[in-house]
């Protein structure tokens, strides 16, 4: 009998986490690896929340809190969908976890039966349709091409959606492509929901502050018909710089947001309560660092997609949020490189730019998206001027 359970078979490592760990390795050897395959603001925490973290640890606030979470960080949370949204949740229908990660997986666990779908678009974070799997649902990836801008049409929704589905996950801005759904593409999408009152949205917020040239929408607010079919899950680990600190939270129905404290309450507890204190801060300083950090990912942004769109083989369309760029390498492919090796796939075409030029992406597979690369210009200018000199050369290099 295998020690390992059988439902392990399903999941697979995270790409992202691989090249990281690969490119890391790399650089321990001595070589002058630049990483744009991590998904995080390379931003120090603001000052202000840092501060709140230290003062929770020498006013002694470091023992174990409530399972959702501090009261005044769920105000903290409810007052920001307010604020930002006009929507309105007890504070009971709000849970906080270790990060906006455990959040859906709680949902997802909480939730699925043997059996129940799950309608994921793709490209989609890499996680999403292993955390189904593990949940025991079934991951249903519909494809949404680079002609509509990488995002689901309503015909499609349609045409993915059996007596089985349970929930519609919508990361918006998205994970990699940077897409953004509209409100006219939202409440369409609401149009065919409507008509299936079995199915439920779970919509991943995480990247909601970081949209250049189009406005922000979210499900909940946009069809107030189905706020009580939707979980909304965002955090402060992008917009804030506070990926470590591990703070994510969902707002939700009350039947739910139950259901995942419970899990929570027999798994991590809750998160730490240094990084609630932090993260309260966060939420109620004002925010004025964002600003900023948008300001400067959108000059990253029109950098790198100009640099990129130079390299013989590349084509990449402008996004609209996060801090990803999701070009098409399909010009690459059957090119050999000068070895003699063929670039067969997004990942032959990713491992040859951190192999021979030092550069660490993500291949699109790993977000079921072939073929592609995942490019995060969570980096600074200069490492990112480097970095598309060299796959410029990189690509110049194929024949």
């Amino acid at each position: 009998m295998s020690l390992v359970a059988e439902r392990l078979k399903v999941v697979r490592p995270s790409e992202t986490k691989a090249m990281t760990a690969r490119a890391s390795e790399l650089r321990d050897s001595g070589v002058d690896v630049i990483t744009l395959s991590q998904g995080e603001p390379d931003f120090d925490t603001p000052p202000a929340v840092c501060e709140a973290g230290i003062r929770a640890i020498r006013e002694g606030r470091t023992k174990y809190t409530a399972v959702a979470g501090l009261k005044p960080l769920r105000e903290a949370i409810r007052e920001s969908f307010r604020r930002d949204h006009a929507l309105d949740y007890g504070i009971e229908q709000i849970t906080v976890g270790c990060g906006a990660k455990q959040v859906v997986f709680n949902a997802l666990f909480a939730s699925l039966d043997p059996g129940d779908e799950v309608v994921i678009p793709i490209p989609c974070w890499v996680s999403y349709p292993d955390m189904v799997a593990l949940a025991g649902g079934k991951p249903v990836l519909v494809a949404c091409d680079e002609f509509h801008g990488f995002k689901l049409r309503p015909e499609a929704l349609e045409a993915a959606i059996t007596p089985r589905t349970k929930w519609l996950m919508l990361n918006s801005p998205s994970n990699p492509t940077g897409a953004v759904y509209s409100r006219g593409e939202l409440l369409a999408l609401a149009a065919v929901l409507r008509s299936h009152a079995h199915v439920h949205v779970l919509s991943d917020d995480i990247y909601e502050k970081l949209t250049y040239d189009v406005d922000f929408a979210t499900m909940a607010a946009v069809a107030p018909d189905l706020f009580e079919r939707t979980l909304t899950v965002n955090g402060v680990s992008k917009a804030d710089a506070m990926t470590g600190w591990r703070v994510g939270y969902g707002a939700g129905p009350l039947a739910l947001i139950k259901a995942m404290n419970l899990i929570q309450g027999q798994t991590s507890s809750h998160t730490s309560s240094i990084s609630q204190y932090a993260a309260i801060e966060a939420l109620t300083g004002g925010r004025n660092h964002i600003k900023e950090f948008a300001s400067v990912f959108l000059q990253r942004r029109d950098f790198v997609v100009a640099k990129l769109n130079k390299a013989e083989g590349l084509t990449c369309r402008m996004p609209d949020g996060a801090f990803y760029v999701f070009p098409s390498c399909a010009g690459v492919i059957g090119k050999h490189t000068p070895d003699g090796k063929v670039i067969e796939t997004d990942t032959d075409f990713a491992m040859y730019l951190l192999d021979d030029f030092a550069v660490a992406v993500v291949p699109g597979s790993g977000f079921m998206a072939a073929p592609y690369i995942r490019i995060s210009y969570a980096s600074s200018l200069e490492d990112l001027t480097r970095a598309c000199d060299r796959i410029i050369a990189a690509c110049a290099a194929l024949s």
